[in-house]
Parts: C-alpha cells; sequence; structure tokens
C-alpha cells in the first residue's frame, strides 16, 4: 500500500521537471524526493520516472498514474478543506501568501503582531514569494495578489487597495543626467526594465511604450532589486509608491499616475470562507490591511494599543 506522500512528491517532480525544483516546491530537500519516489515504485512495483538530458521525464507507467494521481491530491485537497471548515475552535495555523515586498511590508508594520493579539489561538505563517501560490491545491489557504478574478471559479477575492505607482529617479542620477518633464521625454533616459511576473503590470507595460528605443540600464524580475538599481543611479524605473517613499535616494519625477495603479485582493478558496480562523483573518485584513499596504503602518488607534 503505497503512502500519500508518496504521491504528494511524484506529483511534484512530475509538476516541475526536477528534484531541486521539485523539492524547493515541497519545501524538503532532494534526497527526501528521491526517497519518497523510490519508496512509491517500490510499492508499485514500476518505474515511474527516468532521467534524460539533465531532467526527469515519467514513463509511461508514470504517465499512466499522474492521471490518477490528481485525482487523488484533489480529494485529499477537499477533504482537508472540508476538515479546516468544520473546527469550530477558531484556533490553529493560517499560511497567507503574497509577494515578498507586501509580505516585508505586513510583518514589519506589527499586523500579524496585532492580529494574535486579539486571537491568540491563531498563528500565521507568511509564505513570500513570486510564484503564485495555487490555493486549490492547498498550497496556502490565503492568497494576497494582483488580479480580480483570482484564476478560478472556486476562489473568492475581496479587493484590498489600488496600489499607486510613479516614475521614479535617484537624487543622483536627476543631478547627472537631468528628468523627464512629461512622459513623452521618458525615451530620452535610460531605464530599469521589469521582467517576469512584472512585466505584466499596467505600469510595465507603460514604461516599456514610453521608454521604447531608450537605453535598457538594468533588467529586474522583482521590485526590491529594481528600487536598488534605481538607488544605484542606473535609470528611471516605474515603482509602487508605497516602497519608494521609504527611500531619501528617491524622487517620483513623474505620477503617480491612477491608469497605473495596481489592485491587490484577498483570494481564499470558497470552501474555508467560513473556517472560523479564515473568516477571523479575512475579516481584520478587511478592517486593518488597508493603510498598512499604502503607509507601512498601523491605523493609529491599533498601533498605540498593542
Amino acid at each position: 500500500m503505497f503512502d500519500w506522500n508518496d504521491l504528494r512528491h511524484f506529483l511534484a517532480l512530475a509538476r516541475c521537471g526536477s528534484m531541486g525544483a521539485a523539492a524547493h516546491s515541497l519545501g524538503v530537500d532532494q534526497s527526501t524526493v528521491q526517497r519518497r519516489i523510490a519508496a512509491l515504485e517500490k510499492s508499485i512495483g514500476q518505474t515511474l520516472v527516468e532521467r534524460r538530458s539533465g531532467s526527469y521525464a515519467l514513463t509511461s507507467q508514470g504517465e499512466l498514474l499522474l492521471a490518477d494521481a490528481e485525482q487523488v491530491e484533489k480529494a485529499v485537497d477537499a477533504l482537508q478543506r472540508r476538515m479546516m471548515a468544520l473546527d469550530g475552535t477558531g484556533q490553529g495555523h493560517i499560511r497567507v501568501a503574497s509577494l515578498v515586498t507586501v509580505g516585508q511590508r505586513i510583518i514589519s508594520s506589527g499586523f500579524i503582531e496585532r492580529f494574535h493579539d486579539l486571537h491568540p489561538g491563531i498563528t500565521v505563517e507568511m509564505l513570500m514569494g513570486q510564484r503564485v501560490a495555487d490555493l486549490a491545491r492547498g498550497e496556502a489557504d490565503i492568497a494576497i495578489r494582483g488580479g480580480g478574478d483570482g484564476g478560478s471559479d472556486a476562489l473568492i477575492g475581496m479587493k484590498l487597495v489600488d496600489l499607486p505607482w510613479g516614475i521614479y529617479a535617484s537624487r543622483d542620477f536627476i543631478a547627472r543626467h537631468g528628468k523627464p518633464h512629461d512622459a513623452e521625454d521618458i525615451g530620452c533616459f535610460a531605464y530599469v526594465e521589469l521582467t517576469d511576473e512584472l512585466e505584466k503590470l499596467p505600469a510595465a507595460q507603460w514604461m516599456q511604450g514610453h521608454a521604447r528605443g531608450a537605453p535598457i540600464a538594468a533588467r529586474c524580475g522583482n521590485v526590491p532589486s529594481a528600487v536598488l538599481a534605481v538607488k544605484a543611479g542606473a535609470g528611471l524605473a516605474a515603482l509602487p509608491t508605497v516602497h519608494a517613499v521609504r527611500e531619501d535616494e528617491l524622487v517620483c519625477v513623474l505620477g503617480p499616475f491612477p491608469e497605473l495603479a495596481y489592485p491587490l485582493y484577498l483570494f481564499v478558496h470558497k470552501d474555508l470562507r467560513r473556517a472560523p480562523r479564515i473568516s477571523a483573518f479575512f475579516e481584520f485584513c478587511q478592517r486593518e490591511l488597508k493603510p498598512v499596504l499604502l503607509t507601512g503602518a498601523m491605523r493609529p488607534s491599533l498601533a498605540l494599543s498593542r
């Protein structure tokens, strides 16, 4: 009889294609993934994966198992959500997925500490990264991210805030090169291009359109690295004001522009929305998270009561 955890590691390897990536997605080391896959193969007497050109691929037996394993995964995830929803204690653990910059802002503001003061039986774990957590697969209980649809009909979303974006440069860059007086001037200056997931944002696309033909000084796939590049004098960049205003070296040379605002939403699987501990966190976010995301601070009344 096989172990569900063995199947979970098999699914991770099938999706990631490498032991290292599968281990990272599961939060374990590569030897654990290898051991789990070997245990699963031994239990069913079949070879499920094989090494090909530096990566791993499913054998024909592995392909046959994959669809059934995914159905088992969905059933286990649904069972776990229902068990959490039926837990009437209002206590336990919550995993909240967010971008690194958003998670850092939440933690540094004392938001989690204040929530714990009100709900001492609930612990909150922040899962921060660029990758979008799959709530349907149980990768997190709650997600804070952009976009209004959540990517699935199974998710319930609540808008938190529109994060304003502007065009920034360092004081040193302005002293050496000047600054744009309007959007049409942007193409005369070197700029920092936003890549990966960031390039899909309205601000990144707007900047690329106006900077067409301008020299690209750096390419950055996350906001913290873009902030560092601009602080170093690399060039102009579209940045969220919530991060840039805290940097004395940076100056907003254009904007913020309403059309570049990035909406942040709180998402939860519909099966979990009424789970007591999820509801408690959801409602606390609805009341108190907006000022944290915009200014990095709790409301004065809450900050003083800590």
